[in-house]
């Protein structure tokens, strides 16, 4: 008796024995071992319920030792920044378990660091609830949070070193009743009430803080937010006696005059600073390790490919939400599970996709040698004003650089212009993922939304291939290509360009006959002509040149595979007895169209 294994191949019944126990061995060893920490940013969770937990810990030491007043983190979405955080409230704040730094590496930093633990008041704030549609709802999402911190500290409301007013204005600020305008100074006074009743300074956290106005900026009420942002964060940071030290983190470094003015003390912590590189994303040794712990060291070079290849100061990392979420998908009998591009919905790209839709046709052939695997270089401006986004063509390339859609491979400071040249790649292939499907996407749709397209319809009705091909072509010239052009590039490219008529439906990858068709074109009347269109990509063989006869024959081809796999069936089935054929040859910014009538069926 013989069975086939994942592969196809036939083995005997002895040999699928021992696979069969060998897969449920490592099923139940999965089983056994720490549960992965999907979507947990919480720090005392992760560890007391036993999370599988890479160890960033000597981000504290670094944090001490260099005794920043004011530290500012910017690092892509995902990258860590809320559990960064988690872990300095639980490590400082009064009150916190111990238990849960046992067998961590700053435990064996000595009493210097250890002394520390549990001995501060912490304020921890997260402006990423502000992300909401409209004003007031943004600025109520503001106040509940600081409101939230004022009762997580209403023990203070038990000290007699607190005045009655002190309470009163304790309570309103804990209650939502003050004025809006009252909370730019509320965090600088819950500051002072800790230090009245307990003698002692604050550690002030705040996570994503750059989200609200970025939400503002594109709901109409930054500069509301700007002033709002700005006063609180001057009350906190800049005249602040009763403040011992505060981290910041978000994805950008918004400019100074905008947000942080006059702050002083403020130490900026980019992807561009030597320091704390490794402690945002997971180093190749952590992914070996991890790795390794579920049995999936085999995956190493397919991990390392998909996810790693940002390059933060001097440290290579990968993105540790992707790679979590890889090992979720292939722990046990998953392990042939194809990897996919995890971080693409995760990140706020709104910003990226409206600079990608006024680019120029010098930007989008850039875009076209970064997919094509090659670099571009460009000036890199740390520090953005949310208003001066359009002002120029390099502003695209600086959010996608620190977004994380690009990572420096060199950099060099020139003299003259005191300004510094960063040689920019895309990462990884998960990156390289989101440009093929969503960058590029992004043009066409744009091309398609400016472009008259009834003279394209006109001549696909008549089958006129002669002008259809002479539209489809006009409508390629300006959007994205690349050397490697798939199928499934022009498939998505001819896809957008028919979609949209008021009378013709584009169905894309429909089950007909013994296949899949590429697109049907139907009106839902089964009197009215229907199309069958199947396309072809061209490629280029070594140095040989790709001729016009060569795009013939591949459109011959794609008429012939309608023929051969029936793919009028489905539109016969539905009704419709009048049908056409065309089959489409690409290569590069190049089509050719042929057109057959009537139908052939099996």
């Amino acid at each position: 008796m013989y069975y086939k294994n994942k592969q196809g191949h036939l083995i005997s019944y002895e040999k699928y024995k021992d696979y069969d126990k060998i897969r449920k061995k490592r099923s139940e060893d999965t089983i056994m071992r720490k549960p992965l920490p999907i979507g947990v940013e919480f720090f005392e969770k992760m560890r007391s319920r036993g999370y599988y937990y890479v160890d960033k810990t000597l981000f504290i030491k670094e944090l001490i030792d260099k005794k920043g007043e004011v530290n500012l983190f910017t690092r892509p979405r995902r990258f860590g920044k809320t559990l960064t955080l988690d872990m300095l409230r639980c490590f400082f704040e009064e009150g916190r378990e111990p238990s849960n730094f046992e067998g961590l590496k700053i435990m064996e930093e000595g009493e210097k660091y250890t002394s520390m633990m549990g001995k501060y008041p912490v304020i921890f704030l997260t402006l990423k609830s502000a992300k909401t549609g409209e004003e007031r709802s943004a600025f109520e999402a503001l106040r509940n949070e600081i409101a939230r911190e004022f009762d997580r500290h209403g023990y203070l409301l038990d000290s007699d070193a607190l005045s009655e007013k002190d309470k009163a204005d304790f309570i309103g600020f804990r209650d939502r009743n003050p004025e809006p305008d009252r909370y730019k100074n509320s965090l600088n006074f819950l500051c002072a009430c800790i230090r009245k009743a307990t003698g002692k300074n604050t550690i002030l956290l705040i996570d994503e803080y750059d989200v609200p106005l970025e939400s503002s900026f594109y709901r109409g009420y930054y500069e509301p937010m700007v002033d709002f942002i700005r006063s609180l964060f001057e009350g906190a940071l800049k005249t602040n006696d009763a403040l011992e030290f505060a981290v910041i983190t978000g994805c950008l470094r918004i400019s100074k005059e905008s947000i942080f003015t006059g702050l002083n003390n403020l130490s900026i912590v980019s992807i561009m600073t030597p320091e704390y590189g490794e402690y945002f994303g997971f180093t190749d040794e952590e992914v070996r390790d991890i790795l390794s712990y579920y049995q999936l060291s085999d995956k190493y070079e397919e991990v390392r490919n998909w996810y790693n290849g940002y390059i933060f100061g001097n440290s290579n990392v990968y993105n540790p939400w992707s790679t979590i979420m890889y090992l979720r998908d292939h722990i046990g009998s998953n392990r042939d599970y194809f990897p996919v591009s995890y971080w693409a919905n995760t990140s706020s790209n709104s910003i990226v996709r409206d600079l990608v839709e006024r680019a120029d046709s010098g930007t989008k052939g850039e875009i076209e040698r970064l997919i094509e695997g090659g670099s571009i270089e460009k000036p890199v401006h740390e520090d953005i004003t949310y208003g001066e986004i359009y002002q120029g063509q390099d502003n695209l390339w600086n959010f996608l650089f620190f977004t994380g859609y690009l990572k420096k491979t060199a950099e060099r400071f020139d003299e003259k212009s005191k300004t510094t040249y960063v040689t920019m790649t895309i990462p990884n292939w998960e990156t390289e993922y989101i440009y093929r499907q969503k960058i590029i996407n992004w043009f066409d749709q744009e091309v398609v939304r400016k472009s008259d397209r009834s003279a394209l319809f006109e001549s696909m009705k008549k089958g006129d291939a002669e002008g259809f091909e002479k539209e489809i072509n006009r409508l390629l010239a300006p959007s994205i290509s690349y050397m490697d052009s798939y199928e499934n590039f022009y498939h998505g490219f001819m896809l957008g360009i028919l979609s949209g008529h008021d009378v013709y439906a584009a169905k894309s990858n429909r089950e007909s006959g013994e296949g899949r068709s590429d697109i049907l074109m139907t009106t839902g009347d089964v009197f009215e002509k229907a199309f069958v269109i199947e396309l072809k990509a061209v490629k280029q063989v070594g140095r040989k040149p790709v001729t016009m006869e060569m795009m013939d024959q591949a459109a011959e081809r794609a008429i012939k595979q309608i023929d051969d796999r029936s793919y009028v069936d489905a539109l016969l089935e539905e009704g419709y007895g009048n049908i056409g054929r065309y089959g489409i040859a690409f290569f590069k910014k190049k089509c050719r169209v042929h057109y057959k009538d009537g139908y052939v069926s099996s």
